[in-house]
């Protein structure tokens, strides 16, 4: 069986989610910072209307930071769909659609389902649902239901 993904760097690694959670990617976003917001949540930017929080991928994962040279211009932001609504990872370049198979193996890392071969490497699928626990991050909850005007 396999399930067509989003693959997409964060650092030097390659992480994975299934397409069918991915809305769409945006790049440059205009990001607004949120003062007293948890560290993994970088802001909010404007995506035709709706107001979408946008995260740290590797923060949420455990690896760090993407750093702030990842935050400008020429950011990379995949949104996906949540139960709380759209939602913007931050990752270090353009992503590309892959189909995976089988595991190979198994993962430590949090949040993710497991190691697949991608082309010429691997790449970890994430279980975005528990990446974006808003009790694992520090939100207390997450409401991008407020509209603002282009």
């Amino acid at each position: 069986m396999s399930m067509s993904a989003l693959v997409f760097p964060v650092g030097l690694d390659r992480y994975a989610a299934a397409a069918a959670n991915v809305r769409e990617v945006v790049s440059g976003p205009l990001i607004t910072k949120l003062p007293t917001a948890p560290a993994p949540l970088l802001g909010v930017f404007n995506l035709r209307g709706e107001v979408v929080p946008l995260f740290d991928t590797a923060a949420l994962l455990g690896l760090g930071r993407v750093g702030d040279t990842a935050v400008g211009d020429d950011a990379i932001v995949i949104v996906i769909t949540t139960a709380a609504g759209p939602a913007g990872l931050i990752v270090s370049a353009i992503p590309k659609v892959a189909l995976l198979g089988e595991p190979i193996g198994t993962t430590d890392l949090r949040c993710t389902l497991g190691a697949f071969a991608v082309d010429d490497g691997i790449a970890v699928l994430v279980d975005l649902e528990s990446l974006l626990d808003t009790g694992a991050i520090g939100v207390t909850a997450v409401d991008n239901t407020a509209s603002v005007s282009p």
